[in-house]
């Protein structure tokens, strides 16, 4: 019984905090990636040039500042249209889904992460990240809607004190 009661108040503060099992990634694995691709750019095979930009990519997009999201997001955005396999594009199509997630747009990324999913129907990863998402758009919504009612129980209330002031 007091397992349950655990359970159940950790799920209500998952709810409030927001809790993902998508791991963050701090600034300074960002910058050795960034001197990875730079140290690639000076002569490297195009396959190790390819990695290197891929691991930028996904540090960038699981770091905690916004604008690094963001150039991960330019950078995978770019490089799309060059994958050749679908291995690269299921793994790009999910770094995507992972920064559109970070930054808030939950229908591209659930776009994206569907995507993935139609090359790789069993994909465990992205089937986390679809389940994420649309718990996260739940709880916008159900967040959404109280404040809604919030809102419209203060319009009816001031309303009716207004007409009683007049009356």
């Amino acid at each position: 019984m007091d397992a349950k009661i655990g359970k159940f108040f950790d799920s209500i503060g998952d709810f409030f905090t927001g809790g993902d099992q998508i791991p963050w990634c701090d600034s300074d694995i960002v910058a050795g990636c960034e001197r990875e691709v730079a140290e690639a750019e000076k002569g490297s095979s195009d396959d190790l040039k390819s990695e290197c930009i891929m691991r930028l990519s996904w540090a960038l997009v699981h770091s905690r500042r916004p604008e690094d999201i963001q150039r991960g997001i330019a950078m995978l955005e770019t490089s799309l249209g060059g994958s050749s396999s679908p291995l690269q594009m299921r793994e790009k199509l999910y770094l995507l889904a992972v920064g559109y997630y970070r930054s808030g747009d939950f229908p591209r990324s659930r776009q994206l992460v569907d995507r993935c999913l139609e090359i790789a129907p069993d994909w465990r990863q992205a089937l986390t990240l679809k389940k994420t998402i649309e718990e996260k758009i739940t709880k916008d919504g159900v967040i959404g809607i109280g404040i809604a009612a919030t809102a419209v129980g203060v319009l009816v209330g001031g309303i009716a004190a207004a007409f009683a002031r007049k009356g």
